[in-house]
């Protein structure tokens, strides 16, 4: 299967083409966050303060990860994805303002995935287990919000041929479903 190349910001054409089980690799700036940085950015949108996020979310990726410390002499510490379950909750506030991708491991609520074919978006899986790797496709690495979080502060990363798979598309489509669909047949 051929990889597809990504560069944010992403736009809804970049995101519709995508489908469960391809293979991505995205360039360019994505952000993190955690459930903390989640529960504040929807608490300032709910207050009406979009302006006052960290990043404007509209066509951008967002990584659920919390990096460890940074080793003398590289951009980050690894890097493995977080459970993303967790940012459940906040996810679809994101997706509305026009995020256009998560990052992270594990299944999502069937209000996400709705959330997701609303708003044109798609949820990705980052290589669990392959934390120490997916740092190296980290060019760069700033906090840009939030530093009391420590390693869940909201970070900047510049990434390159970034690789993951698409397990949620823009039409309803779950990777997890699929396989377990496959194995129920055998």
């Amino acid at each position: 299967m051929t990889q597809i190349r990504l560069t944010t910001p992403l736009t809804d054409e970049d995101v519709e083409k995508l489908r469960i089980g391809q293979q991505v690799l995205v360039n360019g700036v994505i952000y993190t966050g955690r459930d903390a940085a989640h529960k504040r950015m929807v608490d300032l949108i709910k207050a009406g303060k979009v302006n006052e996020l960290p990043f404007d979310p509209k066509g951008q990726i967002i990584y659920y990860v919390g990096p460890s410390p940074t080793k003398p002499g590289r951009v980050v510490g690894s890097c493995g994805p977080t459970t993303s379950y967790r940012m459940d909750p906040y996810a679809p506030e994101l997706y509305k303002l026009g995020l256009k991708a998560s990052i992270g491991k594990g299944k999502r609520s069937p209000e996400v995935i709705e959330a997701m074919k609303k708003y044109k978006g798609v949820y990705l899986a980052a290589i669990g287990g392959a934390a120490a790797l997916i740092a190296k496709c980290i060019k760069s690495a700033k906090v840009i919000a939030y530093p009391d979080l420590g390693a869940e502060a909201v970070h900047e990363f510049v990434v390159e041929d970034f690789p993951m798979v698409v397990v949620n598309d823009t039409l309803g489509g779950d990777l997890y479903q699929e396989g377990i669909k496959i194995y129920a047949v055998k």
